[in-house]
């Protein structure tokens, strides 16, 4: 584009013009120059009158409706748009003629941008878009704009407005996640609303979040609106879902984290769970395909089987017959005890047996009061750092841990604790139930006798090998807050101190935090 700017003022490109372009999308009939934007012609330059329609050319292929209105947003009301996704262009309508004459003034000193791309933008030769009011995303994306713009909100606000109508992401969190919530169960309960593409699980502020992006912006509405405040199951797992100002996510691992299901060849990553060959080709072919697999996903209970299953009595519906044994893998077989793993492990449910294979130490076999603890402990375990190294949580094939034969020593290698008066979760609706939190450098300290000073804790938690950043009492000074420097040495810690015994037959309690000091 020899001697050209990168806007393009006025310019008519005969040659390239169409007589009529037809887009099945919006069923608008356009007659423009509109030549597909990637073309090196150099284009005869003659003066096309001022218009409220703007032709607006080389677009990035992955723009979105949002980013070509938010060129015109400073310049005045903005009344319609009409994108070309296979012509890498768009037809913007400005509420005035005066309005696109500032805009296309402006952008004749100021090259405009869309995704760092540099775009063209002229005059139409048409003085209105007519579009169909079938489609249903630009309507809602021009209806944003317009709500927000007449009641006089500033920019941001309209920009906050149109991410919420046009963006396919939304962003899920997860309250009172007594039971694990997995990224196949959130791929099934969002599917009922369009095709889940892709989908990102991770943990912030001590709360399980989601990212999934729908192939439609329209799916993200429906769901959110059906979903918002719902609970997966009964009282509890609560969605808390919004607009996500991302348009596009970046999967990089097929895993129990994320999962791109456009991209089935997708690695695992680095000490994940990876896809099984047959779910990655079931995926490639359809990616509702396993709809209706997942056990209890939005499965409603009443409030007595959800008290009772929280109590370890029974499984989730769908789960009945389901073992509760996990395989536990990548141990430091210098450290690692029967009891140390009785200790984490029983932050998530009650551990029945604890085995430490014989011939390979560095791995065991953990026990669970059922299949839903088990499936609790592995979500928030599995690629936790204990003792030095990256642990891997699995559910076992083995139905219970067995006990050595009777007179067989197996070297404390095998624990019974069925009976142990250490379990959190034995009384139905204590509130352990309430306050099960993934592994944070934040640790909760409760049964604190009253003349245990801070700099008790202090050096007793320094002694585990971390340090402390910070130490807070609350108000009855029977509970406080104490929080290490890593996550790492708060698992430590707690390995190591819950149940400890501070004088006066009192032994204090340790678990996970979600707040921060």
């Amino acid at each position: 584009m020899d001697g050209i700017s990168d806007v393009t003022v006025g310019v008519k490109r005969g040659s390239d013009e169409l007589s009529m372009y037809n887009s099945p999308i919006s069923g608008m009939s356009i007659s423009d120059g509109a030549s597909d934007g990637t073309d090196n012609k150099k284009p005869r330059v003659e003066e096309a009158p001022p218009s409220r329609v703007l032709h607006i050319r080389k677009l990035p292929s992955e723009a979105s409706e949002t980013e070509v209105i938010a060129l015109g947003l400073p310049f005045g009301k903005v009344t319609n748009i009409l994108t070309l996704k296979g012509k890498n262009q768009a037809f913007l309508e400005m509420g005035t003629e005066e309005a696109a004459i500032t805009m296309v003034n402006y952008y004749a000193t100021v090259n405009p941008h869309v995704r760092n791309v540099p775009v063209f933008i002229q005059y139409s030769n048409h003085k209105e878009l007519k579009t169909d009011a079938g489609n249903q995303r630009t309507q809602a994306v021009l209806q944003a704009v317009s709500a927000v713009q007449s009641s006089g909100s500033s920019s941001s606000d309209v920009q906050e407005a149109l991410a919420a109508v046009s963006s396919p992401v939304l962003r899920i969190i997860i309250d009172n996640m007594f039971y694990p919530v997995t990224l196949d169960a959130l791929q099934q309960i969002f599917s009922k609303f369009g095709t889940v593409m892709k989908i990102i699980t991770f943990t912030k502020n001590n709360q399980f979040q989601a990212l999934l992006q729908f192939s439609d912006p329209v799916n993200a509405q429906h769901a959110k609106l059906a979903l918002d405040g719902q609970n997966i199951y009964n009282s509890c797992c609560t969605l808390r879902i919004d607009f996500s100002k991302l348009v596009n996510l970046n999967v990089k691992y097929n895993n129990d984290k994320s999962r791109d299901y456009t991209r089935p060849e997708l690695p695992a990553g680095d000490g994940q769970p990876s896809l099984d060959p047959a779910v990655a080709a079931a995926f490639s072919k359809e990616s509702n395909s396993l709809l209706g697999k997942i056990p209890g996903a939005l499965n409603p209970l009443s409030a007595a089987a959800a008290a009772a299953a929280a109590a370890g009595r029974v499984a989730l519906a769908g789960q009945a017959g389901s073992n509760g044994v996990l395989l536990v893998s990548n141990l430091n077989e210098e450290m690692v005890t029967p009891q140390s793993l009785f200790t984490l492990f029983g932050v998530y449910g009650d551990v029945q047996r604890v085995k430490i294979l014989y011939n390979k130490k560095d791995s065991a076999l953990i026990q669970m009061s059922d299949a839903n603890q088990a499936q609790l402990a592995m979500s928030h375990l599995n690629g936790q750092k204990m003792y030095g190294k990256i642990i891997r949580v699995t559910l076992s094939k083995h139905q219970t841990v067995a006990l050595p034969r009777d007179g067989l020593d197996d070297q404390g290698l095998t624990k019974d604790y069925a009976n142990s008066p250490l379990h959190r979760f034995k009384k139905p609706g204590s509130k352990n139930f309430q306050n099960i939190f993934p592994p944070s450098a934040t640790l909760h300290l409760s049964n604190i006798p009253q003349d245990v000073t801070e700099d008790d804790l202090r050096l007793l938690f320094s002694d585990t090998g971390g340090t402390v950043k910070a130490f807070k009492f609350f108000q009855d000074r029977k509970m406080a807050l104490i929080q290490m420097s890593t996550v790492e040495e708060a698992i430590q810690a707690l390995i190591d101190l819950h149940n400890y015994n501070v004088g006066k037959k009192q032994h204090l309690r340790v678990s996970f935090s979600k707040s921060t000091i």
